[in-house]
């Protein structure tokens, strides 16, 4: 596959993964300073890793779900804990076990706070039950 079909199936993953709103405020956010990285990731976070056949989509978002909590990345975490639950099927109570997943193997202090991150976007969402 060349770089150029490479960006594109990488595109339309991203797309896939984190919605159309999603992928488009990116794109229109685009300059010269930053077009070479958001190539970079379509290339080979989408392109190259998320297209990738072993690892079905949702492990994937589990994984990176985890992953965000474990590096304190709070952007990212809540990027996609809001794709998982508007369009990968996730519900709150897997956004939860992944939670608690990751207090015991990432520490109760990040997950706290992931929990208050999680549990603002469930809310925004209407999908809170009190």
């Amino acid at each position: 596959m060349d770089e150029q079909q490479r960006s594109e199936n990488g595109t339309a993953q991203r797309r896939k993964v984190l919605g159309n709103a999603w992928v488009d405020k990116s794109a229109a956010g685009k300059n010269r300073f930053n077009a070479e990285f958001l190539d970079l990731i379509s290339r080979y976070a989408w392109g190259e890793i998320w297209t990738r056949p072993h690892f079905e989509e949702r492990t994937r978002r589990v994984l990176v779900i985890g992953t965000m909590l474990a590096l304190g990345q709070w952007d990212e975490f809540r990027m996609h804990v809001r794709a998982a639950l508007v369009e990968g099927g996730f519900t709150p109570d897997d956004i939860k076990e992944i939670l608690l997943q990751q207090a015991i193997y990432c520490g109760v202090p990040a997950a706290n706070h992931a929990t208050k991150e999680a549990a603002a976007i469930i809310q925004e969402l209407g999908l809170l039950k009190v």
